[in-house]
């Protein structure tokens, strides 16, 4: 029996699977419970877990929730069934694990990565709404899995579960990566600088839709991820009463102002596509008050490192420039970032040439370009810098509605359909 054939038996578990996590979104560095059923399933599959501080680089993490918060969500994932063992082993936020297997015979080493996070979206409550109407809905007021990711998680343990009952047709050794913190790109760079990632030769990531919304076709090869750098500029000044006394004030407000204004005058770069935007500005206590404080949330974007770099360089330059114009502190803080990567041309081929005479799917397509960031794209890096080859996919599949929508939602067809596949690429790479 071939792998789609296979794959598709499976799909009743693998569609329960999929509506479980989705109940149960956790954000970026919470994910105790997703990690929690992932690491129990690839034990029992007879995969080598590697979890917590072994698989992430400390100074690398980014915006790791205080420790309330962590408690918290704890708490919350083993009142909803994660394994306290495993839980002790994520303390301080330590999510994300690597499931690691070794093959009877010589080959290569095979990475695969699937991000596992949520969304802080507040799902649909609307009766045409799938997970609604069906009984799947976030449980988590406020959170939900509004990209997908779900559907990752599941098609990389389903892939698990294909590769653990094949393994005499498997060679080398397959790194499964199941990372926390995609959104807001703040996890893979600490997973990456593990150096987990140093050893593999071919490398398969990928994602549901984003671009691709046909049932039965595939992306090959993503291209046009930007580069980016999320900032978070607060600023401090000295607070007055605005009638009695305001030459005694140092304005937050207006330096945040100002400088909102200067970020997006930054030029733009003829190498290549640029972005910069502001999105959140808060600052002040009251209309009488001189506003002591500010914080400006914005990011950048470049496509490539080197204009992002332009972009972000003159961004701290034109927030600093502000704070001085009006005599307040400023800091800023990194809390997410992206490089851009391309896939590999030459397995972006090999693929289709594996793919195409198995007619699994309606259409194939070698590449498409897209918009946006992914933080995966430090791992098709790395492995590039150290002679390996890496692609990013998109799974084609119909969609409810966009990515970071309430009501987002998707064919669940494209799980089984796509661990088939990656199961199928495992093969062929741990073999060459």
């Amino acid at each position: 029996m071939g792998y789609y054939e296979e794959a598709e038996k499976m799909q009743p578990e693998l569609v329960k699977l999929r509506r479980d996590f989705h109940q149960y979104p956790e954000t970026a560095w919470t994910e105790f419970r997703t990690t929690s059923i992932i690491a129990t399933v690839l034990k029992r599959l007879g995969f080598e877990v590697l979890l917590g501080k072994d698989i992430l680089d400390e100074p690398s993490r980014m915006l790791v929730p205080d420790e309330k918060t962590l408690e918290a969500c704890k708490k919350r994932a083993l009142a909803e069934g994660a394994d306290p063992n495993l839980v002790e082993k994520m303390d301080g936020g330590h999510t994300g694990c690597v499931g690691v297997m070794h093959f009877s015979r010589p080959g290569k080493t095979v990475g695969l990565r699937f991000d596992i996070d949520g969304l802080f979206v507040k799902e649909s409550e609307e009766a045409d709404h799938r997970p609604t109407a069906e009984g799947f809905a976030s449980h988590h007021p406020g959170l939900m899995h509004a990209c997908g990711h779900d559907g990752h998680i599941t098609i990389g343990l389903a892939v698990a579960r294909l590769v653990s009952l094949h393994k005499e047709r498997m060679a080398g050794t397959l790194k499964i990566f199941f990372q926390p913190g995609e959104e807001g790109v703040v996890g893979a760079k600490a997973m990456v600088n593990s150096g987990l990632a140093d050893d593999v030769d071919y490398f398969i990531s990928g994602h549901i839709g984003l671009g691709d919304f046909e049932d039965q076709s595939l992306v090959i090869m993503a291209k046009g991820f930007l580069a980016t750098d999320k900032i978070d500029a607060v600023f401090t000044g000295v607070p007055a009463h605005a009638g009695a006394e305001p030459e005694k004030g140092k304005n937050a407000l207006l330096a945040a102002a100002q400088a909102a204004l200067a970020l997006h005058a930054i030029p733009r770069h003829s190498s290549g596509a640029s972005r910069i935007n502001v999105g959140v500005m808060e600052a002040g206590t009251g209309r009488n008050v001189v506003p002591a404080n500010a914080v400006l949330k914005f990011e950048t974007r470049g496509e490539t490192a080197e204009i992002n770099n332009f972009v972000a360089e003159n961004a701290w330059r034109m927030v600093e420039g502000a704070a001085e114009m009006y005599g307040v502190n400023v800091k800023m803080i990194p809390v997410g970032s992206a490089t851009t990567a391309l896939s590999s041309e030459a397995m972006g081929k090999e693929i289709y040439q594996v793919l195409e005479p198995l007619h699994q799917y309606k259409k194939l397509v070698l590449e498409k370009k897209i918009s946006g960031s992914e933080d995966c794209c430090y791992f098709l890096s790395r492995v590039q810098e150290r002679g390996g080859q890496a692609v990013y996919m998109l799974y084609g599949t119909q969609e409810a509605a966009g990515h970071h929508q309430s009501r987002f939602d998707f064919n669940e067809a494209v799980l089984s359909q796509s661990a088939a596949t990656v199961t199928t690429l495992v093969e062929h790479f741990s073999n060459k």
